[in-house]
């Protein structure tokens, strides 16, 4: 049954925005597998008429995802990035952009080389002193993009103070909440008008689903972006919607694990002679490391690093020879992934900008997965001892 607004994480995760199937009882929401719904005359229906409209399992998964992040409505889509497109075209030609100056590749991508041909304005600014940042508002400033922790590099931006700021000038915040998944963060609850996932990650959490989400609890903005999933169409078919409701029912004990396992990480990576720097903000010496204890119940998954011998070679010699961590695009699996974001996830971003915020040609991402975390502290020590050059 509906769990009560005030149900704890792990009981909105099972039950959260959701009732068993008022046709037939299912406990499991159905895929309701149709292009099109039955009318009993022009304009009478049982609440949906076309399905790039509306689906029950869709459905089913936005009034889910609007529980898990304390808002009151969820917009789903066929990617994180068709979502980040919606929220984009809610603005117009002059508008401003900030957004992080360390985010994903693809975000940068589409406000870069798509959105910028239509006349929106985007700035990529260090965004982890909100004093500064007010600096550099202007009067076409009107969206806030946020990522926390920042993709790759973990940087940590405090949620409360940006809304905050944005909110006493007028603008409108988003937070991608991907890295952090809702287990870990709810953005909402710290001022932000939306949030966004990359629901292929986290999420689903099984690496067999692409999707993307927004959750907000604005009616205002609610009704433009449920307007704009329609009138585009970039909608996610209800395989997929069921696919995300499932992976959904064990995110809290997927990330919790993935937590666990990334503190061992951690911990090998610090003490190994080849490995130069470290990012994960559960270290204490992390620089932000207290902000993400204050709007984090744990410290993630993800973790970055690079090495002594700052190459892309050294970094390809060190991925090559993983076994349980496996090269390859995306996050939040399941299974451990190891990746290359300089040639990778952030290829699209100039290496002038990656270097000016650390994001080194050796440096790997860490998506580290449910495994026994014995075998993968393993399986990353090997790899590092295989890439040890001759001369060494």
């Amino acid at each position: 049954m509906k769990a009560a607004p005030d149900a704890n994480f792990a009981t909105q995760c099972i039950h959260g925005g959701l009732e068993p199937d008022p046709q037939t009882g299912a406990v499991m929401t159905p895929i309701y597998q149709t292009s099109t719904y039955a009318q009993s005359a022009p304009g009478e229906h049982k609440g949906y008429e076309y399905a790039r409209t509306g689906n029950p399992t869709r459905s089913a998964l936005q009034n889910n995802l609007a529980a898990l992040e304390k808002g009151k409505y969820g917009i789903c889509f066929s990617s994180g990035l068709a979502a980040m497109d919606t929220i984009l075209r809610t603005l117009k030609p002059g508008d401003e952009v900030l957004a992080s100056d360390d985010l994903y590749g693809g975000s940068y991508r589409l406000l870069t080389a798509v959105m910028g041909n239509f006349g929106l304005k985007s700035r990529f600014v260090d965004m982890r002193d909100a004093d500064k940042l007010a600096g550099e508002i202007t009067d076409d400033t009107k969206l806030l993009w946020i990522e926390t922790p920042t993709n790759p590099m973990l940087n940590i931006v405090d949620i409360q103070a940006l809304t905050d700021l944005a909110r006493a000038k007028g603008i409108t915040t988003c937070v991608d909440n991907t890295f952090a998944s809702p287990y870990l963060q709810q953005p909402l609850e710290l001022g932000a008008d939306m949030v966004l996932h990359s629901a292929t990650k986290y999420l689903g959490g099984h690496s067999d689903v692409v999707m993307g989400a927004i959750i907000t609890r604005n009616k205002e903005l609610a009704d433009k972006l449920y307007y704009l999933q329609n009138a585009v169409g970039a909608v996610p078919g209800p395989q997929d919607c069921f696919l995300v409701l499932r992976g959904i029912k064990t995110l809290h004990l997927r990330v919790q694990r993935a937590c666990e396992n990334a503190r061992r990480i951690v911990e090998v990576l610090q003490g190994n002679d080849l490995v130069a720097n470290v990012y994960y903000p559960g270290l204490a010496d992390h620089p932000r490391h207290d902000i993400a204890a204050k709007q984090m119940r744990d410290f993630g998954g993800m973790v970055s690093f690079d090495l002594k011998e700052d190459t892309q070679e050294a970094a390809t010699e060190v991925m090559k020879n993983t076994h349980y961590f496996t090269l390859a695009e995306s996050l939040g699996g399941v299974e451990s992934l190891i990746g290359h974001p300089a040639s990778m996830t952030h290829a699209s971003i100039p290496r002038e900008q990656r270097l000016s915020v650390g994001l080194t040609d050796s440096l790997i991402r860490l998506s580290v997965g449910v495994e026994d975390a014995d075998d993968l502290v393993r399986d990353l020590e090997n790899a590092l001892a295989a890439a040890v050059p001759a001369s060494v």
